[in-house]
């Protein structure tokens, strides 16, 4: 993936439960813009995980899109993915960026100036930082950064940084202005009535597709 790609709304498939179909968000979300997504299933098993992959990779592969995984460097490699992303707690990324094959991304949550340049430093392909705001996705969220602390991660880091937690719609002009490179949305986008719609506000706070309402 170019990591120019790494731009506007970076694209959350986010799926509770293992019989979730994905395919029509993932859809909504390119339709909108995205260029990247990330498979995201909390509490699923490998499997179930695979299989929506199968699902996810030939419509990224069609629209030239990224596709991520959440948490699980397995089953990105199983699933022929283009990348992972790490938490804190995950498989450490150096520990990653032995296992992974040239080209294959990795991105890593930050919640803290020095967890984001550790990770710059070590050879994260870029960085989520957050939580921005309060967010209601995350059973035990880590504290609220703020958008000062995002703007010095993004001027002291040459890497993209991706904004995340508790973004709403109207918020993703400030964390373009911020200098971030992208915002990870859930909530606000995928329970939005059109997702398509507001995908597109999105990639318009960052200069990108224009917004249609």
């Amino acid at each position: 993936m170019p990591i120019e790609d790494v731009r506007g709304l970076y694209g959350i498939v986010d799926l509770a439960g293992d019989a979730t179909d994905p395919r029509p968000l993932a859809r909504a979300l390119l339709d909108g813009g995205a260029r990247v997504l990330q498979l995201r299933m909390k509490g699923a098993g490998a499997s179930a995980m695979l299989a929506a992959l199968e699902e996810l990779r030939p419509l990224c592969r069609a629209r030239e899109a990224t596709l991520i995984v959440n948490d699980r460097l397995d089953v990105a490699l199983a699933g022929g993915a283009d990348g992972v992303h790490l938490g804190q707690d995950d498989l450490p990324l150096a520990a990653a960026r032995r296992l992974a094959p040239p080209g294959f991304l990795v991105g890593v949550s930050t919640h803290g100036e020095a967890q984001a340049l550790a990770a710059a430093d070590g050879g994260a392909d870029y960085l989520g930082f957050g939580p921005i705001f309060p967010t209601r996705t995350k059973a035990n969220p880590d504290p609220v950064v703020g958008l000062e602390a995002l703007a010095r991660v993004c001027r002291r880091s040459a890497l993209p940084v991706v904004a995340i937690g508790g973004i709403e719609i109207e918020a993703a002009a400030e964390v373009a202005r911020a200098g971030a490179a992208a915002a990870a949305i859930i909530r606000a986008v995928n329970e939005a009535p059109d997702v398509v719609a507001a995908a597109r506000r999105v990639g318009a706070a960052f200069g990108g597709l224009p917004s249609l309402i």
